[in-house]
């Protein structure tokens, strides 16, 4: 069979890659030069931790696909470094007891830590903190260097085309037209837009049950010493549905987040990339019309609770962005798969959840489309 494949994002790479593992053919095309959306803007980790109880199987999947492709493609920058979220009050601790406690925590790999044994697990962290909940699943790859490396890995079979600033403008039965006019024949088309939920992907199904986020986030210099797990802190129990429950509703009910998390919607997330360097975030904005520009306070919140936990002055700032993902509106829903035509669907929403579970949604299309 022939797919043609349109969005150059992780979901689109993820489809690509469930196809030619299966055998088929792929036509893909990425209206930009190099992908530049939410994929290569966000963290790269693959985070078991927050999932919610019906996705955790799902979630569960990709990360041991993550694993398999890291062996086969080294270049996606695949470790399993395992997460610590950091807890810092009572209200917090609670929650992580709660989490630790959970029928669910040895399946997600959660065991909270002392503070000794988080130094031990991560000497980087000096700072002031009560425990840490440890989530061995938890992983990372490198989101600027992976979809590169996996068009390599799937253009070595020889049944792989990758079209680079080349826009799809129409869709024709299973034919995609470019806007230079050619016409590139599958017998299935996968429409994989992201954040453009305009457009073509509006003339195919209309509007669907998706809405946009922005977030902003940044990047550190090198940090001169290992930061052996990623970090959250303890605002992310607030945005991550595992952690429900009446300790999550005592901390949301007696304990207010400092004014700028509050009003940015902001957790702290915190990975090592390869070069040293670190990703931070991250905030989020749901009503549209998005600022262009980005807020300095959200900046100077993060670098004061990471330095707090590190015990340390960060490395200087060297880069600073905004970005947007899209993410289905019903909290049940995964991702928003909506079938234009006779072999044309459109698949996008999995929120900040893409990187996470990308190889996983594209095994789960091909099934549902019995690739």
């Amino acid at each position: 069979m022939r797919l043609v494949i349109i969005g150059g994002g992780i979901l689109g790479t993820a489809h690509a890659l469930a196809a030619i593992r299966r055998g088929h053919h792929v036509i893909h095309l990425e209206r930009e030069v190099e992908a530049r959306g939410a994929t290569v803007r966000n963290f790269g980790l693959v985070w078991v931790s927050g999932r919610s109880a019906h996705e955790l199987e799902l979630t569960l999947r990709s990360r041991q696909l993550w694993e398999e492709i890291g062996g086969q493609v080294p270049g996606v920058g695949f470790r399993a470094a395992g997460s610590l979220t950091l807890v810092r009050s009572e209200n917090e601790l609670a929650v992580a007891e709660a989490a630790a406690a959970h029928p669910s925590a040895a399946e997600r790999g959660f065991e909270l830590l002392d503070v000794d044994r988080v130094r031990a697990l991560n000497p980087a962290l000096r700072g002031k903190f009560l425990a840490g909940l440890h989530c061995s699943t938890d992983a990372a790859v490198e989101s600027r260097q992976a979809l590169p490396a996996l068009r390599r890995y799937m253009e070595a079979t020889e049944r792989y085309a990758f079209y680079a600033g080349t826009e799809a403008r129409a869709v024709t039965g299973t034919t995609v037209i470019d806007d230079r006019g050619r016409r590139h024949e599958g017998d299935l088309v996968l429409v994989c837009p992201g954040a453009a939920h305009t457009g073509l992907t509006r003339e195919l199904v209309g509007d669907i049950p998706v809405r946009r986020v922005r977030l902003q986030m940044m990047q550190t210099a090198p940090l001169g010493e290992p930061l052996t797990t990623a970090i959250a802190d303890g605002d992310s129990f607030r945005y991550y549905p595992a952690f429900a429950g009446p300790e999550l509703d005592r901390l949301n009910r007696e304990e207010a987040q400092p004014f700028t998390a509050a009003q940015h919607k902001m957790q702290l997330l915190a990975v090592q990339r390869l070069h040293g360097g670190l990703t931070i975030g991250d905030t989020h904005e749901y009503d549209e019309p998005f600022t262009f520009d980005v807020d300095e306070a959200p900046y100077e919140h993060l670098t004061g609770v990471m330095e707090e936990l590190l015990g340390r002055k960060l490395p200087p700032i060297v880069r600073r962005w905004a970005g947007v993902y899209s993410q289905s509106i019903d909290p049940g829903t995964i991702v928003t798969r909506a079938q234009a035509a006779d072999g044309v669907w459109v698949v996008t929403g999995p929120g900040g959840r893409g990187m996470t579970l990308g190889p996983a949604l594209g095994e789960e299309t091909a099934a549902l489309l019995s690739l």
